[in-house]
């Protein structure tokens, strides 16, 4: 007989924050009950302060006493709260981890990159089916971070980059549309953080390469030309290669008032997608060449909805 948990899992990340409220079966078979995501840019200036600001963390723990209602209502019975990048880089991450004991009672877990990377893969893994060929490069690519796991059942390499859709825009992409010089400095660094990510992560190994979290999301959303956000369309999304990098060149140079327009276009997004697919767009490109040098052929992409948000729901929930 089946024995059924009901958790909560929040991830708080550079850009976002996220609940997901759900029942998870002995078997690991996860419902939703609630899935949120709120944009709260928890991590805004972080990469140049290595603080926290007070106003990004007032919106933060604003968002957290809403997740702590819902959380309450719905009666979960484990609570796992995840905060990653930004509240890594944080001199006074303390204010935050305060705050969240204040509201909901639970010790707020700043968890490291190479934890970040396994819940990652831990959840995206839990639904992929037989269709997709083994080993698979799961990439989270998120406001601060993005992460790359190799692997099957179980991570056999991982490693955390500090490039994200935040961090490169803050750091580079500072107008719109960006410079040539912007964009160029913007790719060495992705690179950069690619050939130590290579130290870690077999890339070439990879016969699946699966997309995580807002940035893919979206840039799947695009190239789907989806005239609104539409999860069932874009979870499980297989595309090619080039039809990727096409789409992430488009909302690189795509100005702002034209990224607005879109329909799938979250409002918090704006104005970070552009670094976003500057970064995806060099990952896609670096797994692709790395098989090719290995013998194989990188066809195309898979995007998935379920990320680290799952993995944080499935290890709550196997927590005695």
């Amino acid at each position: 007989m089946s024995v059924v948990t009901r958790v909560a899992a929040i991830d708080c990340g550079t850009n976002s924050i996220r609940l997901l409220v759900a029942d998870v079966a002995s078997d690991g078979t996860l419902t939703d009950l609630v899935r949120r995501m709120e944009v709260v840019r928890l991590g805004a200036g972080v990469d140049r302060t290595g603080e926290l600001d007070p106003v990004a963390l007032a919106r933060t723990l604003a968002m957290t006493r809403e997740y702590a209602a819902t959380i309450a209502e719905l009666g979960a019975e484990r609570v796992r709260f995840v905060a990653t990048s930004a509240t890594r880089d944080a001199r006074n991450r303390q204010d935050f981890v305060d705050g969240v004991r204040e509201i909901l009672g639970v010790e707020l877990e700043v968890v490291a990159g190479a934890e970040e990377a396994r819940l990652s893969f831990a959840g995206a893994t839990s639904v992929i089916g037989d269709g997709h060929a083994a080993p698979y490069v799961v990439v989270d690519l998120g406001g601060g971070s993005t992460e790359l796991v190799l692997g099957t059942d179980a991570p056999a390499g991982e490693f955390s980059m500090d490039v994200g859709c935040v961090r490169m825009t803050e750091r580079h992409l500072v107008t719109d549309p960006p410079t040539a010089e912007q964009v160029a400095a913007a790719r060495a660094d992705v690179r950069a953080a690619l050939d130590v990510a290579e130290e870690h992560v077999d890339l070439g190994a990879a016969r699946t390469l699966v997309g995580l979290a807002g940035t893919v999301t979206t840039v799947t959303a695009h190239a789907l030309r989806l005239p609104a956000y539409d999860r069932d369309a874009i979870n499980g999304a297989i595309l090619p290669v080039d039809v990727v990098l096409a789409s992430c060149e488009d909302l690189l140079t795509m100005p702002r008032e034209q990224r607005a327009a879109l329909g799938f276009m979250h409002p918090g997004r704006v104005d970070v997608i552009a670094a976003g697919a500057l970064v995806w767009s060099e990952v896609v490109a670096r797994v692709a060449q790395r098989v090719a040098e290995q013998g194989g052929e990188l066809s195309d992409v898979l995007t998935s909805e379920h990320d680290i948000l799952d993995g944080i729901a499935l290890s709550a929930a196997a927590r005695d």
